[in-house]
């Protein structure tokens, strides 16, 4: 499974999330330094002291970038150019990188919006093949929901159209002669995505609430060239060029800097149906916020923050997936008058997740998708996306490590660096520990988790039969058990579910916690489910997992292996969306994902050895 290092490889710092389509994976080099405090759990229930002795001598941290390298993506496809539409309300992210383009800090690093922007997952939002399978599939399932579903999905992946639409009282719809058709005169402000005159619109309006999630956000749709308020981080902004060129009016928004701002749609519920086909209540389908407020990252959502505040009380969504640029002296218009000044802090807008395949998906299907980001960009965001994947989202060690006779145990732990829950977002991602023994000739003599060149992991009951799933471990003494973290959603009827308008609870939810998450005192929408809540070894920031292995009459020495794996499309969860294959965009997403690389990507892996008795 090793392969050559690809030499275009380079180390970007970047953050983590994912999300979705998204999908937003916050994460930090070995986890930001916090007073002892802040490091402590919530209060509430009281856990068992965790077993965290110094890992055994001669324990070998791999380097991920090593295995499973994935295949160098063809690079000169091109893309087409940024969108320039404008409405009454908005305007196409070319109009903004006519000046927001070209951007240098101090030291000639590339500080461009628009070139960091547009080859995320937010920029190709609308264009997300994935998304646009999966609304497909909701809809054909359940028609009489149609306005429901295509309203739900295209509030937060093609805002600034949605937005427009309703304020000027037009039908929202998304297929047929909705958002998605070319003849339809909001196609270009769909097509933009989560584009830049959006986001820098919305209100500081119950931001960090029930009241602005799921997509409830407040933008002033009343507002009248050249007074449209564009927010920012920076006080007291130079408004004449703005106003003059786009007709928006700079202003001091602090909320662009918080968390609060990113909830609006990264805090998603979503109606569920009952047998009969009526609805029965709403699903935590994404809660990254609230799992992010429920750890010892969390801020209150009512306190604003300058961009430059130095506050050990936390950590914002912006400082992962929005670094500042090291070096600073940003001039942040390349077009500036003279009394701008340069920004020591300039938040770059990579917003990188974890959705490594998807983009792999994009840089392949570049032309058929018609992405306004050539694949050298699309690169870029991968690269940063590995990058923040394999060091800064989680870790791994080894606690104990002993052999008695013919029986090796070993206890492994799990760290989660991330800020929210590892993986998040849309519940078709999991992450899992591949662990294997060999003897001395490298022959295999136990192995848990092996990963399969079609996605599928050995061992696992979920990719055998969709309709099982395997449970959380906390000793494992089997190949046919695997520790995996993920999602399980299941209906009314207690039966394992793919169909988002028929997930009613999640039946499993033993994805890693983020520090300081207590799993007693968490509200069930974030909480805790399955055999995980009764693990006291499996609490916030980590995990850890027993392996006990027959060795047999094999006399040693034996290598120990054990690696952290991440996929962000679960097998289980396309072989359910590919029954409605007959529908074009769920055949033309099939067809991208069988010509795609299905390896996971290595989080984190350690090697140690066992010796002879």
């Amino acid at each position: 499974m090793r392969h050559q290092r690809r030499n275009r490889l380079t180390v970007v710092i970047a953050i983590s999330f994912l999300l979705l389509g998204g999908g937003f994976i916050s994460g930090f080099a070995g986890g930001p330094v916090l007073p002892a405090a802040l490091a402590a759990p919530a209060p509430g229930k009281r856990l068992a002291p965790e077993t965290n002795r110094s890992a055994p001598a001669g324990v070998e941290t791999l380097d991920p970038r090593q295995l499973y390298v994935r295949p160098v993506p063809v690079l000169w496809r091109g893309g087409l150019s940024l969108s320039s539409f404008v409405t009454r309300n908005f305007v196409g992210s070319g109009r903004c990188a006519n000046c927001h383009a070209l951007l240098t800090d101090r030291d000639g690093n590339d500080m461009s919006i628009s070139n960091h922007w547009r080859s995320t997952m937010m920029a190709n939002a609308a264009r997300d093949p994935l998304w646009q399978a999966k609304v497909s599939s909701e809809v054909a399932r359940n028609p009489a929901l149609r306005q429901v579903i295509e309203k739900k999905c295209v509030i937060c992946h093609m805002p600034a159209a949605w937005t427009q639409a309703h304020a000027d009282g037009d039908k929202v719809a998304l297929f047929g002669p909705g958002f998605l058709n070319r003849e339809n005169p909001l196609h270009d402000a769909a097509m933009d995505g989560v584009t830049c005159s959006f986001c820098h619109q919305i209100q500081d309006q119950g931001l960090g609430t029930k009241a602005s999630f799921s997509g409830k956000y407040t933008v002033d749709t009343a507002a009248v060239s050249p007074g449209r308020a564009i927010f920012g981080p920076y006080r007291d902004p130079v408004t004449r060029i703005m106003r003059a060129a786009e007709g928006f009016t700079p202003v001091y928004g602090p909320q662009t800097n918080d968390s609060a701002l990113c909830a609006t749609c990264h805090t998603l519920y979503t109606p569920y149906l009952d047998d009969k086909g009526q609805v029965a209540g709403t699903f935590p389908e994404q809660t990254p916020y609230l799992e992010w407020r429920h750890s010892i990252f969390g801020r209150d959502s009512a306190k604003r923050h300058e961009i430059g505040e130095a506050d050990q009380h936390g950590v914002l969504c912006q400082e992962c997936h929005m670094p500042h640029s090291r070096e600073g002296g940003v001039i942040i218009s390349r077009w500036a008058p003279p009394e701008i000044k340069a920004k020591d802090h300039f938040s770059r807008h990579l917003f990188v997740g974890g959705n490594v395949l998807m983009l792999e998906v994009l840089e392949d299907n570049n032309v058929l998708l018609g992405l306004t980001t050539p694949n050298s960009k699309l690169e870029d965001t991968r690269i940063r996306t590995l990058h923040q994947l394999q060091t800064e989202s989680a870790k791994l060690s080894l606690v104990a490590s002993r052999r008695r006779g013919n029986t090796l145990s070993a206890t492994v732990k799990v760290e989660n660096l991330a800020g929210h829950k590892f993986p998040t977002g849309f519940p078709s991602r999991r992450l899992w520990l591949h662990f294997r023994v060999t003897d001395a000739a490298g022959g295999v003599v136990f192995e848990s988790g092996r990963p399969l060149a079609d996605g599928a992991i050995a061992g696992n009951d979920n990719d055998v039969d969709p309709a099982t799933f395997e449970p959380h471990y906390d000793r494992i003494t089997r190949a046919d058990q695997v520790q995996i973290y993920e999602t399980i959603m299941v209906n009314t009827d207690g039966r394992v579910t793919y169909t988002l308008l028929r997930a009613a609870r999640f039946v499993k939810d033993n994805r890693l916690l983020p520090a300081g998450f207590d799993k007693t005192t968490a509200p069930e929408d974030i909480g805790v489910q399955g055999r995980a809540r009764r693990d006291d070894n499996f609490r916030g920031g980590s995990d850890q997992v027993t392996y006990e292995v027959d060795l047999g009459k094999r006399p040693g020495p034996f290598t120990v292996t054990a690696e952290l794996l991440y996929d962000s499309i679960s097998p289980a969860f396309v072989a359910d969306l590919s029954k409605d294959a007959e529908l074009p965009l769920v055949g033309q997403f099939s067809r991208m994902l069988a010509r795609a690389d299905r390896r996971p990507v290595v989080v984190a892996a350690i090697r140690w050895t066992v010796p002879v008795l």
